[in-house]
């Protein structure tokens, strides 16, 4: 990758921010209220879906698609003023976080205002009627041939960097966008403010301009596990695949988000009870781990994606039920330099295709991480590793452990386990 990575990004733990459905009032100022606790959690980058307002003709559902824009550069009055955006990214940034925004450059919305100013943006057909290419339709597709539109776009993201002060882009279906384009996008606003640039894509070449793309492959395979026989040969056939694309190829790995949750479903229906368990490889494996809008609580629900259909916060007490298990996770990433800088280590049990075991060691910190991901009880078996050696603290308990190289455990249907060593 030509481009160098901000430094706070090697270590970040994204959390997706869904305005809409997040409170009761879909604002800014009712979200802001929550910025201590995502802090405390151990969140590190906010990750708003779109700001901008959407597209009143062809909208999908009561409130449309995030995703189908109308104008670039201003806020949804949805969720509030342009004002009270720039406050919550002060304050987020008071907390010690960084914000990024979608931004979704492939297409906009039927009525954006570029439809009425610069119809020569837009791919027409040969009746001057615009396009679009991937059955979305909500969205009309921009033409990427004219070199205005290109300069436009990236004075729009400017704007939010100069405006507001943001600190990245996640970048909507990057690959239907040209490679070129994010290249002279990234030249021209990374010289503004270094900036950290996540890519919805697989394909590896948009690394040139990225510093993480999505982990999508692993998810779909983790995902299809059946429970009852599972199989691991995908997930780690995808794994290889991964490490077969370099050193500087940081993946975004998570469980669900905006679109698996609303229409594939909750991550509960598809890894029922190991789905903590996966939770906790996507932030123990290596890249960066992302969690969703409600995660925490946790949300069982899958959301409206054209409708208001708000998280169920009310029904907590002070803290959600697994605002401790993410902070024991995400704290373990922010102070472990071997979950972020070392290399996996697979350890082999009698049960291949129930656990998975890996062992991580960066200059004096060691990570031990042992996951059920099936729906087997009491599944005994015995590690043999010379790093499994001292004082490990199993982090989601706190207990203390002496290890000496082999050591026994038995873990249940689901279950995860995760040491550090404790230094001298």
């Amino acid at each position: 990758m030509p481009f160098n990575t901000v430094s706070w990004a090697l270590r970040a733990n994204i959390y997706e921010v869904n305005l809409r459905q997040y409170t009761k009032e879909g604002t800014l100022q009712a979200f802001a209220a929550h910025l201590p606790r995502l802090a405390d959690m151990g969140v590190t980058v906010l990750w708003f879906m779109p700001i901008t307002p959407i597209s009143l003709k062809g909208r999908l559902g009561t409130l449309g698609s995030y995703y189908a824009c109308s104008d670039y550069t201003s806020i949804n009055d949805e969720f509030g003023t342009e004002q009270e955006f720039i406050a919550v990214v002060h304050a987020a940034h008071e907390l010690g976080m960084k914000v990024i925004i979608d931004w979704v450059a492939n297409h906009t919305g039927q009525d954006h205002v570029w439809t009425k100013s610069n119809p020569n943006f837009y791919i027409q057909d040969s009746h001057g009627n615009f396009t679009e290419r991937n059955g979305w339709i909500d969205v009309i597709d921009l033409n990427y041939d004219n070199q205005d539109m290109r300069t436009a776009m990236i004075d729009a993201m400017r704007y939010w960097v100069d405006t507001a002060g943001i600190d990245g882009f996640r970048c909507d279906m990057a690959h239907l966008v040209p490679l070129d384009f994010w290249i002279e996008a990234r030249q021209s606003l990374d010289a503004v403010k270094p900036l950290y640039w996540l890519a919805e894509c697989e394909d590896v070449r948009y690394f040139e301009a990225f510093d993480t793309t999505y982990a999508w492959a692993f998810m779909h395979a983790s995902g299809s596990i059946n429970r009852h026989e599972p199989s691991l040969n995908p997930v780690m056939e995808q794994l290889e695949r991964y490490a077969s694309e370099g050193s500087n190829t940081q993946k975004l790995f998570f469980t669900s988000n905006h679109d698996e949750n609303s229409w594939n479903g909750t991550e509960y229906e598809k890894y029922g009870v190991t789905a903590k368990a996966w939770a906790v490889f996507t932030a123990t494996w290596g890249g960066l781990p992302l969690v969703y809008s409600g995660q925490e609580i946790p949300n069982h629900k899958r959301l409206s994606f054209f409708e208001k259909d708000e998280l169920a916060w009310s029904l907590q007490t002070k803290q959600p039920a697994l605002h401790g298990f993410y902070k024991s996770l995400l704290s373990l990433r922010a102070q472990n330099d071997a979950v972020v800088f070392g290399q996996n280590q697979m350890l082999q049990t009698p049960y291949p295709n129930s656990i998975i075991g890996f062992i991580k060691k960066h200059q004096n910190n060691v990570v031990l991480v042992l996951l059920n991901i099936s729906e087997h009880n009491r599944l005994a078996f015995e590690i043999s590793h010379p790093l499994l050696s001292g004082t490990f603290e199993q982090i989601f308990s706190g207990l203390r452990f002496s290890f000496s190289g082999q050591e026994k455990f038995e873990i249940q249907a689901g279950e995860y386990l995760v040491y550090q060593l404790i230094p001298h």
